[in-house]
């Protein structure tokens, strides 16, 4: 049985980003959001969507450029306080201690200390209502090299300890429940070294 809400964007669990914005250091600024995600896969296409009161929209709506940067548990602590201090009041860069690195495609830096960081380029801004979407495509990708696996070559996101939201409280992922295509995947036969079928033990 079910109950009647409001209607509401109870779409749960969404990614928590921390968004760098600025090309200068004197307008350098950190805003966590929430309302976040992917559009289209080639083009690479994501969106944020802040509100225009926000100090973090003037910037990046004059630079047309930002950063997302995925956020670890290491990290949750200043992801949150960037979400509640505006940087009308507070240089975050200077309040959390967190290094502002160099994008290799655009001005705007990226979070030294997050685990994969999304450099983009704004392509067009939508006005919805309470929040305005920036539509961005992704020009560059920097990935922290102590999450590659040494002999596959592969970023192991899972060892990079990101969190989410939901409902007002921030989670980690922990338990690992499949990969794409277990559901429909099929089972390998139960075979020796030489290739035979086993035969089932007594």
């Amino acid at each position: 049985m079910k109950q009647d809400w409001k209607p509401g964007t109870m779409i749960y669990p969404l990614p928590t980003v921390m968004v760098s914005c600025g090309t200068t250091p004197e307008e350098y600024n950190i805003t966590t959001v929430n309302y976040v995600g992917t559009l289209c896969g080639n083009p690479p296409l994501c969106y944020i969507s802040l509100k225009p009161e926000s100090h973090s929209y003037d910037i990046i709506k004059r630079n047309m450029e930002f950063v997302i940067n995925l956020t670890s548990k290491d990290l949750a602590k200043w992801a949150d306080w960037c979400g509640i201090r505006s940087g009308k009041h507070n240089n975050k860069f200077e309040a959390t201690k967190l290094t502002p690195g160099k994008s290799n495609v655009i001005n705007t830096p990226i979070i030294e200390e997050s685990p994969l960081s999304l450099e983009c380029r704004v392509k067009e801004i939508v006005e919805l209502g309470s929040h305005h979407m920036f539509i961005a495509e992704v020009v560059n990708v920097q990935a922290d090299n102590r999450f590659f696996d040494v002999t596959t070559g592969q970023f192991e996101m899972d060892k990079a300890n990101l969190i989410a939201f939901a409902h007002g409280n921030y989670y980690e992922l922990t338990n690992h429940v499949g990969k794409f295509g277990w559901s429909v995947e099929k089972k390998r036969p139960n075979t020796s070294k030489t290739g035979k079928k086993r035969s089932p033990k007594k």
